[in-house]
């Protein structure tokens, strides 16, 4: 689990690149779910929460620099 802190010393370069390796992360689970082949059930919930920090702090980022 990502903490803001560490999220907010990112580059925006950084952050979208650690999204897209979550949401391939994401994507993985969501199918070791549907085979049944999930080891820690609570990962997803983990990555969906790291998603939604990232993109709320690119929001932030969008919107201070207007």
């Amino acid at each position: 689990m990502a903490k803001p802190s560490d999220l907010r010393a990112k580059t925006d370069d950084q952050l979208s690149a650690d999204l897209g390796d979550l949401k391939r992360e994401a994507f993985n689970l969501r199918f070791q779910a549907a085979t049944n082949q999930l080891e820690r059930p609570a990962r997803i919930k983990e990555v969906r929460r790291d998603i939604a920090r990232i993109k709320t702090l690119q929001g932030e980022r969008a919107r201070a620099a207007k």
